[in-house]
Parts: C-alpha cells; structure tokens; sequence
C-alpha cells in the first residue's frame, strides 16, 4: 500500500536517483501549459541536454517519460554515457486539461480567479494522483537498479507534487533542474536535495513560470 510515511529524510541512503525536468521545450519558450501535448525540444533545450551530460557524473542507467520533450533530453544524455533510455509512462506530466496548450493570459482572461484561488479546470489531474504514480515508479525503478545512480528524466509537474505531498514547497523547477532521490536500507524511497546540471556560464538556465 502507497503511504505518506514511505517518503522521509535519511541520512544512509541506499542508491540514488536523479529526477530532472526536461531540456526547454517550445511550448515552454512559448510560455504554453504543456500537460500531455508532446512538443518537441527547441534547439537551446538540446544544448542543455548536452550540457547536462558533461555534468552528471555517473550514472548506471537512465530513465524518461513517454513524452518527447523528455525521451530526447535523456537520449542525449545516454548516448554521451554510453547508455539505453527505459520509458516509464507513470513518469509522465500530469494532464492539463482544458488549460492545456494555454498561456497565463488565456488562463485568466478564460478563468477568472482560478489561477489566485488555487482552483483547477475539468480534466486537471490532482496532485495526489500524480504523486502516487510518480512514487511508485520511482520506487520500483531504484528497488532494481542497486547501488549506483540513476538518471530519471521527467516533468516540473512530477517533481512538484511529489515534493508537495512531503510538505515541501521548493519553487519553480529549471529545465535540467530537479531533486535527488534515494532508497534507504529498509527499503523506503527518501527526498534529498534540489540539483542543477546545467553551468550557466556555458549554456542559458531557463525556468519556465506558466502557472
């Protein structure tokens, strides 16, 4: 049974995962809620993907949504270590619904008080929802993958809610930014800290804001 309780903060983690958001999309660039749409990486969003590989260090394998804004940021970044990608579509963004495709204006101008009273349209898939899917891939994916580290290429709105269920209210989640997660030695998934892959002094840092 899926339980709060199995996300705490240990100080002997066991393995480790890496859960970053994807390179710059064009919706991104756009300034477009993307949920399940699949628009693909501007040509700065594979530069960050390049640039991350440099920095990640090592890792054992890499992992990625269904979505291709995430598949191709993690098969760059597999092909400079040498690696597959695995798909996971539990790893997948949450669904939008009708704000799907939409910016911040057309949100206001189309909801009127949604965005400042936390309300969400038909069709928005619940934090909850996303965490728990989330949580469970993350879980089965660092409970095979023994005692190296993992890279998981995934979405702001995965990382976000994960770390909401935990009471964790971070802030937004830069492009090739993300949180380190571990399994302790009883076999509980733990958050650590937020992470960048990315040198600013070589490639753009991009943090999308939609919401």
């Amino acid at each position: 049974m899926w339980t709060r309780q199995l996300l705490t903060r240990t100080e002997s983690p066991v393995g480790s995962l890496l859960v970053a958001r994807h390179g710059q999309s064009t919706w991104n660039a756009l300034g477009r809620w993307q949920g399940k749409a699949d628009p693909e990486l501007t040509a700065l969003g594979e530069q960050q993907a390049q640039d991350a590989a440099l920095h990640v260090g090592d890792i054992s394998s890499v992992w990625a949504s269904n979505l291709q804004r995430a598949k191709v940021t993690a098969s760059i970044i597999a092909k400079a270590k040498g690696l597959e990608v695995n798909i996971d579509e539990r790893l997948s963004e949450r669904d939008a619904g009708e704000w799907e495709g939409m910016t911040r204006l057309e949100i206001e101008d189309g909801w009127p008080g949604f965005l400042a009273g936390h309300k969400r349209p038909d069709g928005f898939e619940p934090d909850e929802s996303v965490a728990q899917r989330g949580i469970e891939a993350l879980s089965e994916i660092l409970a095979n993958g023994g005692d190296g580290r993992i890279l998981v290429v995934s979405h702001s709105g995965v990382v976000r809610a994960i770390e909401r269920h935990l009471g964790v209210s971070a802030g937004q989640v830069s492009n090739l930014g993300g949180v380190e997660f571990h399994l302790n030695a009883i076999g509980e998934l733990t958050i650590g800290e937020r992470f960048m892959l990315l040198d600013g002094s070589k490639v753009e840092i991009t943090t999308p804001k939609q919401i």
